[in-house]
């Protein structure tokens, strides 16, 4: 029996059958190796994504993270200059409600940046929705990044309303003498205060371990750290503990940055050294946290 031709359509099948399995063993080829990552430098995306959905988050009830600080802000100053400010009392050469209100500013600014951080991993780890951190793309350095850039946002937008809030009531006058004093000391105050909540909120358990810390920690510190007060007035010994709370340079530095005079001093170079302090320990708080956020202390286990 003579052999039949081959017919055309079949061949032209094979043809491309042989070209699909080509393309496909070239697409299994451009991927890489078992452990070996895609993404070689910073997953921009990634933490653009992660950061706007802490910033919706606190965003979506501003009411309670935003405006409610400022409203308690109002009544501390609005308590203390009826209590303290009556008279033309003066502190530091301006009117007590002028030499409080900075401090109340960068106070509500660095305990809702904790209470923004302290919030993210206690959550997740309650409600079992933890693996939306960890299965991510993105490393502990962008985690970090992502989480405490919402936090300092946050505080951000709470201090701008605390001011503007301040600024209509009488005998509040906030004029800036040092710009770069309110700014350094705003955004290392708010850093400190949320690596401090995210740490938090990798070693709470349960709502009341953070609550804790904020009641027994936080509050303290913050209130002892010359908010309503100058630190001249405190015995020696009492000035010797006040000057080991790095809160008392973050308060004093924040107020000189309006005031032009402070606890620390009244120029640039005595204000300088708490400036420094405050950025190498949060530096040094960085690193620590950076460590156990690798180490996956009571996040994996």
């Amino acid at each position: 029996m003579a052999d039949q031709p081959v017919p055309v359509q079949n061949a032209a099948s094979a043809q491309s059958s042989r070209a699909g399995s080509s393309a496909l063993d070239a697409g299994r080829r451009s991927f890489p190796a078992q452990g070996v990552p895609l993404i070689h430098r910073v997953n921009r995306l990634g933490l653009w994504t992660l950061y706007m959905k802490e910033v919706r988050r606190f965003f979506k009830v501003q009411t309670q993270t935003i405006w409610a600080p400022a409203m308690t802000t109002l009544l501390y100053l609005m308590i203390f200059t009826v209590a303290m400010g009556r008279g033309g009392r003066e502190v530091l050469g301006v009117p007590f409600a002028s030499f409080v209100a900075p401090g109340l500013i960068v106070m509500g600014m660095i305990s809702n940046a904790f209470a923004n951080t302290s919030f993210n991993f206690l959550s997740g780890k309650i409600q079992g929705t933890i693996v939306d951190y960890l299965m991510p793309p993105i490393s502990n350095g962008e985690l970090m990044l992502a989480l405490i850039g919402a936090a300092v946002t946050r505080a951000v937008l709470v201090g701008l309303a605390i001011s503007a809030a301040m600024l209509l009531w009488p005998g509040v006058h906030l004029g800036i003498e040092h710009p770069w004093a309110v700014v350094w000391f705003g955004l290392m105050g708010s850093i400190m205060l949320a690596v401090i909540g995210l740490a938090t909120s990798l070693w709470a358990e349960k709502f009341d371990h953070a609550a804790m810390v904020t009641n027994f920690v936080i509050t303290p510190l913050t209130m002892l750290s010359g908010t309503f007060y100058v630190i001249h007035n405190l015995s020696p010994a009492f000035q010797a503990v006040s000057r080991m709370n790095p809160f008392f340079y973050v308060i004093s530095g924040f107020r000189f940055g309006f005031l032009g005079q402070s606890d620390i001093g009244s120029t640039n170079a005595d204000v300088f050294n708490g400036a420094l302090y405050i950025g190498l320990l949060n530096v040094v708080l960085c690193a620590a946290l950076y460590a156990l956020l690798r180490s996956g202390w009571k996040l994996k286990s």
